[in-house]
């Protein structure tokens, strides 16, 4: 009889994840494997997987241990180490939560984009703590079809491309990763945003995840969109002194994104534990393998 391999499935505002507890970094999951996981009809299905690990067992994390207990390994779909993925942080907190390693509260998160700080809210929210934008200089581009568009360099840990469209429907079917120039502006791909306005410090977006196509939602992508619409808007809190903030309503539902005079960003959201199971450890050496 092969051996069990635990997971469990959440998302927030409908950005999935697999999750796999591993506390002691004890677990080999090649690139192949978690894109066998994340495949919808042939696996268990996700926007991505959150690896769980004790952040002094793993060598990205140690330097941050003393800070935060818990590394969030978080892979695309397509199995490539992303650096950051807010949605995935706060259901990485609600699993934490569940598993009773934390309680209600405030508690910090190590993940490749640094330390996270998290407050578990008692009525079901999650606030997450993204840090502070980094805007980088140049004109970008985006372009679908015909269209295109310039767009708000975003770096929130990871790479954005903010576009203000007409029309949300005007981003196409997002099943490619829409062109962005220059190339050189993202060398290791861009998440791009797409963005309506819906009213006062209210806009909606859709969004192309680099390594797992459109998704449901993007935490990171809310808050890149929140700065940009706030740049455009007048409304940069580090000019005028008061903080920001923006409803984001995506596909999957809705977020709050605050960015702080100091430039601190909070984003505010549900985070869902759905189902848990295990995973048979043979097709997942079969399929990590292939």
């Amino acid at each position: 009889m092969s051996t069990r391999i635990a997971f469990l499935k959440g998302h927030g505002t409908q950005n999935d994840f697999v999750i796999v507890p591993d506390p002691e970094n004890a677990l080999d999951l090649p690139a192949a494997a978690v894109a066998a996981l994340c495949d919808r009809r042939a696996g268990i299905g996700g926007d991505g997987m959150l690896r769980v690990v004790r952040s002094a067992a793993h060598p990205e994390a140690r330097e941050m241990a003393a800070e935060a207990e818990w590394f969030m390994d978080y892979r695309n779909a397509d199995g490539s180490v992303a650096e950051m993925c807010g949605n995935g942080v706060r259901v990485f907190a609600r699993y934490l939560e569940r598993a009773g390693y934390v309680g209600a509260g405030d508690l910090a998160i190590a993940t490749r984009g640094g330390v996270k700080r998290v407050h578990l809210a008692k009525d079901g929210d999650v606030t997450v703590g993204m840090g502070r934008a980094r805007l980088p200089e140049g004109e970008v581009t985006v372009r679908v079809g015909e269209r295109s568009w310039p767009a708000r360099n975003v770096n929130m840990g990871n790479p954005h491309a903010v576009a203000f469209v007409d029309d949300l429907a005007h981003a196409g079917d997002l099943l490619a990763p829409p062109p962005v120039a220059p190339a050189a502006a993202y060398p290791d791909g861009v998440n791009v945003e797409f963005v309506v306005d819906r009213g006062p410090r209210h806009v909606a977006m859709r969004v192309h995840e680099r390594g797992s196509g459109e998704t449901r939602s993007c935490g990171t992508g809310a808050c890149a969109v929140a700065v940009a619409a706030g740049r455009r808007d007048g409304a940069d809190p580090q000019v005028t002194g008061n903080a920001s903030t923006y409803t984001v309503d995506l596909p999957g539902g809705r977020l709050v994104i605050t960015e702080y005079p100091g430039g601190e960003i909070e984003m505010t959201g549900p985070a869902v534990i759905v189902a848990e199971g295990e995973i048979d450890e043979e097709w997942l050496r079969a399929v990590g393998s292939a």
